[in-house]
């Protein structure tokens, strides 16, 4: 039987993880420092927390124009721009901000945080604690999405944004923008969800559950304290992204793109691998070189705790305090995130209309990949009175 391989067999062992750790070149990010310590939903407070974030435009002299944009489960503040030093990989949402873009820099002051937990600079699992003499690692504090909003709304605080004029988010950045339009709707201006959902599904966090089992099995996890160590969970974080990137694909785009074909100069009956098996493989190696394990499995667990019900009365009651003006889009080809969710958001926020489709091969990654019909929906969004 193939194994299943860490790194890239002609590769280098990749560090322990792939976060952003002190020392390391700063890139474009900025950084949020509360003065006090977060209280957390759960119980207790994280002390030390840090928010990194990166900005385009300029924000104009009322602050009116400023635009905040959430990421997804792997993505970070580095929205648009190259790879480079302090920055592992390009921007995940190019195309969309800009000079002349649909969210134009000439015009707005766009704003991006890595979220709380994450790996990007954010205080999370890989990030020092306070006291100066280990990281967090495995004794980090659960997160809901709740926890980082509030974390969130410090930094707009901290830049003096009293209202966004546009809260935009896909997949968990979408839980975290109906989040911020339910907690802060005199904050929220304009809100643009995107294939996301009012409260995780069973099916959502069952298949998250399997991932983080594959991260925590690892016999490398060490109960979450691996930062230091010379081998990280690699073979965990790496399955965990092959499960979940078929999640964020469709069917018919990988039965069209791959087949049966075998990777070339590969027997899959002699130890080879098909190409969809290879596609998998190099996903799950790029992730295991940028991205946190600790952080996968917070924010997962973030995710699975997403509900913007909870202790408001229910969905209905929770959304009817959304006062932005309000559209809701899904793709068309989501199996994990499907329709049937935006339109459930889409039916009880007051301020949205028709559910809006997102035509796409490319399943839940559409969100990311469509960006002329997402820019269209931002358009007409910030066009409105």
């Amino acid at each position: 039987m193939r194994a299943v391989a860490a790194a890239p067999a002609d590769g280098p062992l990749p560090p322990a993880t792939g976060a952003w750790r002190e020392g390391d070149p700063p890139g474009r990010r900025r950084w949020y420092i509360p003065e006090k310590p977060l209280p957390l939903e759960a119980g207790g407070e994280l002390p030390g927390a840090r928010l990194a974030f990166e900005t385009w435009g300029q924000l104009a002299p009322d602050r009116s124009n400023a635009v905040l944009v959430l990421h997804a489960l792997t993505g970070d503040s580095h929205v648009v721009g190259p790879a480079g030093p302090g920055h592992p990989s390009p921007g995940w949402w190019d195309g969309l901000v800009g000079p002349g873009l649909a969210l134009d820099t000439d015009r707005w002051f766009v704003v991006a945080p890595n979220v709380l937990g994450g790996c990007q600079g954010s205080t999370g699992p890989a990030s020092t604690r306070p006291d100066g003499r280990r990281d967090w690692g495995g004794s980090f504090p659960f997160l809901t999405q709740r926890d980082q909003v509030a974390a969130e709304a410090g930094l707009a605080d901290a830049l003096g944004v009293e209202r966004w004029a546009l809260v935009v988010g896909g997949s968990m950045g979408g839980m975290r923008a109906v989040e911020w339009a339910v907690s802060h709707p005199e904050r929220t201006g304009a809100l643009l969800l995107l294939a996301t959902t009012a409260a995780a599904s069973a099916e959502q966090i069952a298949w998250a559950n399997v991932q983080v089992h594959a991260v925590r099995t690892d016999p490398h996890w060490q109960d979450g304290d691996y930062h230091d160590t010379a081998h990280g969970p690699h073979t965990g974080l790496g399955l965990a992204r092959r499960l979940a990137h078929v999640t964020y694909r469709s069917e018919p785009e990988l039965r069209i793109r791959f087949g049966r074909t075998p990777q070339g100069g590969e027997d899959p009956w002699n130890g080879g691998r098909y190409q969809v098996e290879s596609y998998l493989d190099h996903h799950a190696a790029k992730l295991i070189r940028r991205f946190d394990a600790g952080s996968y499995v917070v924010l997962s667990e973030a995710m699975n705790a997403h509900d913007v019900g909870r202790d408001r009365g229910g969905t209905r009651s929770a959304l009817s305090r959304v006062t932005a003006r309000t559209l809701v889009a899904g793709v068309d080809s989501d199996r994990l995130y499907p329709l049937a969710q935006q339109a459930e958001l889409a039916a009880l926020i007051p301020s949205a209309d028709r559910l809006r489709v997102i035509e796409s091969p490319y399943g839940h990654d559409g969100f990311l990949i469509e960006t002329e019909q997402v820019g269209a929906l931002v358009r007409e969004l910030l066009a409105a009175p």
